[in-house]
């Protein structure tokens, strides 16, 4: 944020573990099939040190549909 409070724009994209700002390495799209229909598709960022921590969080829940090098997602 900046200091007037809006969002700066061109910041890089970081991981999407609470409180790491490590640049994005790897896209994790996922579904929530109880929530969402079954084309939807979100996603979350990772650095390559919380990768394994993002997939098994959503792979336990079945949520996790595939992981993409950020490089090659064109979501």
């Amino acid at each position: 944020m900046t200091e007037g409070g809006s969002a700066v724009e061109d910041e890089a994209p970081h991981c999407s573990r609470k409180d790491c700002r490590e640049p994005a390495e790897w896209v994790l799209v996922w579904n929530n099939p109880k929530v969402h229909t079954p084309d939807r598709r979100k996603t979350w960022l990772a650095c390559g040190e919380h990768r394994d921590y993002l997939s098994d969080f959503l792979g336990r829940r079945g949520f996790l549909r595939e992981t993409v090098p950020f490089a090659d997602f064109t979501g």
